[in-house]
């Protein structure tokens, strides 16, 4: 009797849900790998001769690798999970394992165009991971899509710190170790957790228990960024002995593995009884959704905004609970007027509205979050590239502290955005762009004090460049969801994430590196041993190091980090025009959600 209610539970347990998310979420930890190529880049830059632009042509190619999923997008709607973890797994270890052959010199050396071309299709793996991991969190959470992405999003923002950490227990001198934990780490948790991440049967509504178990899950990441931040400081700081170090990653894996409480718990310590209740109270809605939403399918579709068009002008300033009335009254008659014919609804949708990607690409709305999206992602994210050489040309010797915190950051940039965001739509029924134009206003302060250079300061601009990188992805999906519906926000959400390698594009290649350049010339020029020294006899002579140009003192982006400063605060104010088309929207969509 005990060992079948042993069995029994098991099973349970394996089917949970809860476990699915967990997985996906420590699937997530690991495929970030797009934020770690600030580490990774000084010791490519050195060992293969780059300069700076070569070293930007390379993050490029990586952002590229790690936003176009389409094919990835486009394979999850036959493809089991496991095949998109598989495809994930073995284009992260041939891509990032090839680069780390090349760069710790077990392999020749290839062409700069080659090199793209491995980097490229070593980050596309992450497009596998992320696909894998939403698309089966969405199903299995139907009723919980806010929480589930946001959280989810939120820790593939940790991946450079966790795995900068583990590179710190090796305790090697050899910096190209980082290249082969991220050739090796993904790769290996992708294959540990191909049959657990996987669409479950069972219920899938919303139970009584999901608010607190999203709620211990957002404990558990504060708890997370706290520690991580306190043990980076640490060790940079005290430099403690290599226990200590090997204490405090150990803490730090049981933080990640402490969310399996919560399958444990609802599986071994089920309140049967409780549950039967909520499937008995949530079985006759259930049977009414389903009707209505085959009425609904008989239906003319009634546009939303034909009722804005037929609406009189006093509607609005009628109160709340009258508008509403008023408005569902006259939804009512088009309904029935299209019933008869009477009234030809229109096909050409509008805000709020369900869009196709190219009914999307001719509304002005779409193309200013894209541009906002551009400016502020792109910067950031130039950033997050660059910031080995940034650290080092101020005269910070480990860059890892600082690419584990800008790590941090936008982990809580993330779950930070779409928490306060969904404050505002739901509770202010404001448009969530407001947020989004705080967060780069706040990335336009962190600009300016990279570009000063001032003492610490690099620990603050970090936080806030990260903090508003962050909320970028959590706030832009949700936002073009509401204004241009989700039947087709798949193929937009596609198109919205080139933003990012479009900014790097612009900002470091085309920017950042060629005023690095620059300043690094006018160094050289400036210890020439004669006039007629050039920057190129230098190198011959063996006065610049690595081969390669180098740059020191904080004139190295100097004006490069103004440029982003000054194009976030357009960034801003685009987002803030987007606040002022979209602002008799929200009210519509979110009116019935306050009481």
């Amino acid at each position: 009797m005990a060992m079948g209610k042993l069995e029994e539970r098991t099973r349970a347990f394996w089917t949970n849900r809860w476990l699915v998310f967990v997985g996906a979420m420590w699937m997530q930890s690991m495929a970030g790998t797009t934020y770690i190529f600030g580490a990774i880049s000084p010791v490519v830059k050195a060992r293969l001769g780059y300069d700076q632009p070569q070293v930007a042509a390379l993050g490029v190619a990586k952002n590229v690798g790690g936003c176009l999923g389409l094919l990835a997008g486009a394979l999850s709607a036959t493809w089991p999970p496991w095949a998109l973890l598989a495809i994930g797994a073995a284009q992260n270890f041939l891509g990032y394992g090839w680069l780390w052959l090349v760069v710790s010199g077990n392999a020749p050396a290839l062409p700069l165009w080659l090199m793209c071309v491995v980097i490229f299709i070593g980050t596309n793996g992450q497009t596998y991971f992320i696909t894998a991991s939403l698309v089966t969190s969405i199903q299995n959470f139907p009723k919980s899509r806010g929480p589930t992405v946001g959280i989810l999003k939120g820790f593939m923002g940790l991946t450079s710190a966790i795995l900068t950490q583990v590179y710190t227990v090796m305790h090697t001198p050899d910096h190209a170790a980082l290249i082969f934990m991220v050739a090796v780490g993904p790769s290996l948790v992708a294959i540990g957790l191909m049959f657990v991440i996987r669409p479950v049967g069972g219920h899938r509504q919303i139970r009584p228990s999901d608010k607190n178990s999203f709620m211990f899950i957002y404990t558990v990441c504060l708890l997370l960024a706290s520690y991580l931040v306190g043990a980076m400081l640490v060790q940079d700081f005290l430099q403690p002995s290599y226990d200590v170090v090997v204490f405090l990653t150990v803490i730090l894996f049981v933080l990640l593995i402490s969310p399996i409480a919560i399958p444990v718990i609802v599986s071994f310590m089920p309140e049967k009884a409780q549950h039967l209740m909520e499937d008995a109270l949530l079985s006759e809605p259930l049977t009414g959704e389903a009707s209505s939403s085959r009425q609904k399918e008989d239906q003319p579709e009634v546009i939303l905004s034909e009722v804005e068009e037929e609406k009189s002008k006093e509607t609005d300033s009628l109160p709340p609970s009258e508008r509403r009335k008023r408005i569902a009254e006259l939804q009512a008659k088009l309904v029935e007027a299209a019933a008869r014919g009477g009234v030809r609804i229109k096909r050409r949708p509008h805000r709020g509205d369900n869009f196709t990607l190219m009914q999307a690409l001719v509304k002005a709305d779409f193309w200013l979050i894209w541009l906002s999206l551009l400016l502020g992602s792109g910067s950031g994210l130039t950033v997050i590239d660059n910031l080995g050489q940034m650290s080092q040309a101020i005269g910070y010797k480990n860059a890892h502290i600082f690419v584990s915190l800008v790590s941090i950051w936008n982990f809580l940039g993330r779950v930070g955005g779409g928490y306060f965001s969904e404050i505002i739509v739901r509770e202010r029924t404001y448009p969530r762009h407001i947020a989004l134009a705080v967060a780069q206003i706040v990335m336009a302060a962190g600009h300016f004090l990279f570009a000063m250079a001032w003492p610490g300061t690099m620990y603050i601009a970090s936080l806030l460049v990260g903090l508003g990188y962050g909320a970028h992805w959590a706030i832009v999906p949700a936002a073009v969801s509401e204004l241009f519906g989700v039947k087709h926000f798949g193929a937009m959400y596609n198109f919205l994430i080139l933003a990012n390698p479009a900014g790097s594009l612009i900002f470091s290649e085309l920017i950042v590196s060629n005023l690095y350049e620059h300043e690094a010339e006018k160094q050289a020029s400036q210890h020439q041993m004669s006039a007629l020294l050039s920057p190129r006899l230098l190198r011959d002579t063996g006065f610049l190091a690595d081969d390669a140009l180098k740059c020191e003192g904080p004139a190295c982006f100097f004006f490069s980090s103004l440029i982003m400063s000054v194009f976030c605060a357009v960034a801003a104010g685009l987002s803030l025009l987007v606040v002022q088309r979209t602002r008799q929207v929200y009210p519509r969509l979110y009116s019935s959600v306050r009481t």
